[in-house]
């Protein structure tokens, strides 16, 4: 017997693929689209090349020094937060306070930055989404759905090539209401046309007046989805010049916005359940509104700084409203509602699980890690 042959670690490890960071971009940007985020937001990467390779992920919900340390120690080259590093421009970078210190260690040691705020707040599925199956709600939807965000498409187009452009339609987003997805509405009819000198038409012939029988496909679109929609009528579509409107709707984006609300399986202790929610969401402390002596059933919940969406909440007829933070004031506002302040970070610490959850099962071989650190800037006695 011969010795045993090893294999040269160049050929080894070469069948890997390697991640870049635009793939994990790609990747979280599929679940919460860049353009949900509110105005005035920056998510999205802060530091760093999209086309660098990732030796490891680092996920975090604030990035501080301390954060930056663990992701060199730990030989991660990208960290993944909820709240961004960088809010404003920065006019210059002297070191001067935190947020320069941190952009001046990150760029040195080669560690990318990349944030996920708000538009992973509103989007489908998001943190509320998250919080609301940890406390066991039913029937969640949005609290407040996102306002003249959608876009109505109608495109006419021969019958031959209805279904080409419809599918093509679908796969740039378009058609998706609520649970439902490929949603349109189609009509028959015909087109008339007369084509100039120098056309090329895909039916009848220069010069001369034609009908051809055509069929209108109506769909709707997130506003920000418009440029990939026209891109694929254009594609699809067989004429030279198709022929098609778009119009912007009044309509609630109902899958998509701040908060959400949603039921107990059954009536529950005011109290019990809130400490319950204590314990789960590991607060050191729960605030909350005077008590209107009834026990809870619906509940609506706003991860981070929501104390101003508990107005809505009462209005949907929550019987409880859970939030980050509210102000001392509002607080004697809600007679029918009681609200539960569990703090900020603790609301929104569950971010990285969703993270988890999403490139785990997109890169199973791409090491990822769960920050140590706890960066929460609110102690508790």
């Amino acid at each position: 017997m011969g010795a045993k042959k090893t294999v040269p670690s160049r050929l080894k490890y070469s069948c890997i693929v390697l991640v870049k960071i635009k793939d994990i971009a790609n990747a979280l940007e599929m679940f919460a689209p860049l353009p949900l985020q509110d105005d005035f937001d920056n998510c999205g990467l802060q530091i760093g090349l999209t086309d660098a390779e990732v030796a490891g992920v680092l996920l975090c919900l604030d990035v501080t020094e301390a954060i930056v340390d663990e992701a060199i120690a730990s030989g991660c080259n990208l960290i993944i937060s909820h709240h961004p590093i960088i809010f404003k421009p920065l006019k210059r970078i002297t070191g001067s306070n935190y947020i320069e210190r941190l952009v001046i260690k990150a760029l040195a040691n080669g560690v990318a930055i990349y944030s996920a705020h708000t538009n992973i707040d509103n989007a489908p599925k998001g943190i509320n989404y998250h919080l609301a199956q940890i406390m066991g709600l039913l029937n969640v939807r949005i609290l407040l759905p996102k306002e003249e965000s959608l876009l109505k498409l109608a495109v006419y187009v021969p019958v031959s090539h209805a279904g080409n452009v419809r599918e093509a339609l679908f796969a740039a987003g378009c058609g998706e209401i609520g649970n439902y997805s490929s949603c349109s509405y189609n009509v028959a009819g015909y087109g008339t046309f007369k084509a100039s000198e120098g056309c090329n038409p895909f039916c009848g012939s220069v010069g001369e007046f034609h009908k051809e029988e055509e069929v209108r496909i109506e769909t709707v679109l997130p506003a920000y989805l418009k440029g990939r929609a026209v891109s694929a009528i254009l594609k699809a579509h067989p004429y030279e010049e198709p022929a098609f409107d778009i119009y912007p709707l009044k309509n609630s984006w109902n899958s998509v916005g701040t908060g959400v609300i949603g039921e107990l399986p059954e009536e529950r202790d005011t109290i019990g359940f809130m400490k319950e929610i204590k314990e789960k969401l590991g607060a050191g402390s729960l605030r909350y509104s005077p008590l209107p002596g009834k026990k809870i059933r619906r509940v609506a919940l706003c991860s981070g700084a929501g104390g101003s969406f508990a107005t809505a909440a009462m209005a949907a007829g929550a019987d409880l409203y859970i939030t980050g933070e509210a102000r001392y004031h509002d607080m004697f506002n809600y007679p029918s509602m009681t609200v539960a302040v569990i703090g900020h970070y603790e609301s929104e610490a569950c971010v990285m699980d969703i993270f988890d959850e999403l490139l785990s099962g997109r890169f199973p071989e791409l090491r990822i890690k769960k920050t140590s650190v706890n960066t929460n800037p609110v102690s508790y006695l």
